[in-house]
């Protein structure tokens, strides 16, 4: 009887247990069988990431807390494991015919994939400063491994490097912020936090608060920790930057938003400017930095930087409304890069990779349908109506308005008209310039992922209910 409470008392953390199993057993697997099973074993890791979507759904209503209050999994948690599943499945199937094309099947691959999701949905679940550090260090541990897992290549190897050693900095100055946050509160559980800053803060818990971000600011490639980013981008193989740039995103923005609504309601004005100062820098590095840029997976690195600047013009606002629009935003960022990835990923001639711009010149002509959807995905991607992209900006940029933040909400508007040149620029190279070598054909999985991106990006503005009544329910429990 008492095992079965025992058992009982587990289900909150089912989608959690899940992926801990399955990455354990495809491990233990791919050792006893070989190499000759990764292709299997990468395969299987997406059932598992399925599965684990289907317990997060299974799991009973109403907000639980686990292990002392330091795990909780309400609508919110609920909401953001969804959509970090749908992204690392998403990224992991723009993997398989890679991995195979290139000949670089390691079983140990998709292994990894399910231990840094899992320490995603600790991370998003997180509750208290203790919890947040671990639910980090397990999401980027198996990154650092990702980033460079093509060992023979030099640039890969470079990148794994350069994100392993800022990724440790920045670790080390979150770990000090949470320290000093300690020190001035008196306890790490966001609740505790919230309460003993209703009076205000001092100068010491500010620079806690700081370092806090800074942290918060590197996972999701905001500026000014945004270097890291192009770099990475381009060295790591490309399913592994279609992977950066949408589940660990998704889980930093998650855990930035929960962290700072949650544990400083009373300092409110305080870490709106440091925010604010973020969402403004990042959306103009990102319109300008990209003008310049050749290499397609660059353009896609400062992109997604400008993105994360948008994303957090709703935490500005520091409303329901405005953590509503984060969501939305990033339901729909998403799905717009695991679409223009799998593009990516069919950019490839006579069985060799090529990542440059003017590559895809005159696509319009040799591969109709790719470039119809890509210029779909591209034209989302700079806010166009009425493409998904549109809507998302929409609500952040609304939700700022009634926030009183006008200024913030005009110069994302000028961003994204910035940046909207250099997705144009790329329509333009496919549509009107002369075709070069025509690609090689465009795998199966990567035309699923690029079909459902595009059609869910053009048909969104039709039935945008289910989205936008989840993204409320899951905004409203945090308040």
């Amino acid at each position: 009887m008492n095992q079965l409470s025992a058992l009982h008392d587990l289900v909150p953390i089912l989608p959690e247990l899940v992926l801990a199993c399955g990455a354990m057993l495809m491990l233990m697997f791919g050792a006893f069988i070989g190499e000759r099973s990764a292709a299997m074993v990468n395969g299987w890791c997406v059932v598992v990431l399925v599965l684990a979507g289907i317990a997060l759904v299974w799991l009973p209503a109403g907000p639980h807390t686990m292990f002392g209050g330091s795990f909780l999994i309400d609508d919110y948690a609920r909401f953001l494991k969804m959509l970090t599943l749908v992204g690392s499945a998403g990224a992991l199937l723009l993997s398989l015919d890679y991995l195979t094309l290139e000949r670089q099947q390691k079983f140990e691959y998709g292994a990894l994939f399910l231990l840094a999701t899992l320490g995603m949905l600790m991370l998003i679940s997180a509750s208290d400063l203790i919890a947040l550090y671990l639910g980090l260090e397990l999401m980027s541990l198996p990154l650092y491994v990702i980033a460079a897992s093509n060992r023979g290549n030099l640039r890969s190897t470079e990148a794994g490097l350069k994100y392993f050693v800022l990724g440790a900095l920045s670790s080390g100055m979150l770990l000090y912020g949470a320290s000093l946050i300690y020190g001035f509160t008196g306890t790490v559980n966001f609740a505790g936090i919230a309460k003993a800053t209703q009076a205000g803060a001092g100068v010491g818990l500010i620079f806690g608060l700081v370092f806090l971000f800074v942290g918060f600011c590197f996972k999701i490639s905001a500026v000014p920790f945004h270097m890291w980013t192009p770099d990475v981008y381009e060295g790591a193989p490309t399913p592994v930057t279609a992977f950066f740039a949408a589940a660990p995103k998704v889980a930093g923005i998650a855990i930035f938003v929960r962290a700072t609504v949650v544990a400083f309601p009373g300092i409110t004005h305080e870490w709106q400017q440091i925010v604010v100062f973020v969402s403004i820098a990042s959306m103009a590095l990102g319109a300008f930095a990209a003008i310049g840029q050749r290499n397609i997976k660059r353009l896609m690195a400062y992109s997604s930087i400008g993105h994360m600047g948008y994303a957090l013009v709703g935490l500005a606002a520091g409303t329901a409304e405005g953590v509503q629009g984060v969501l939305v935003y990033m339901s729909i960022y998403v799905v717009m890069t695991l679409g223009t990835f799998a593009v990516i990923l069919s950019m490839r001639r006579d069985g060799r990779l090529v990542e440059n711009i003017g590559d895809l010149s005159g696509l319009a002509r040799t591969h109709p349908n790719m470039a119809f959807f890509l210029a779909v995905l591209l034209f989302s991607l700079a806010g166009v109506p009425p493409l998904a992209g549109f809507f998302g900006k929409f609500y952040v940029f609304l939700a700022a308005i009634k926030a009183g933040l006008f200024t913030l909400a005009v110069i994302g508007v000028l961003a994204s008209v910035v940046g909207a040149y250099y997705y144009l620029a790329i329509v333009k190279v496919m549509y009107f310039d002369e075709p070069v070598q025509s690609f090689d054909r465009m795998p199966m999985l990567l035309r699923l992922v690029l079909g459902v991106s595009g059609l869910a990006n053009i048909l969104f503005f039709a039935y945008p209910a289910p989205l936008l009544g989840a993204a409320t329910v899951a905004a409203k429990s945090l308040f």
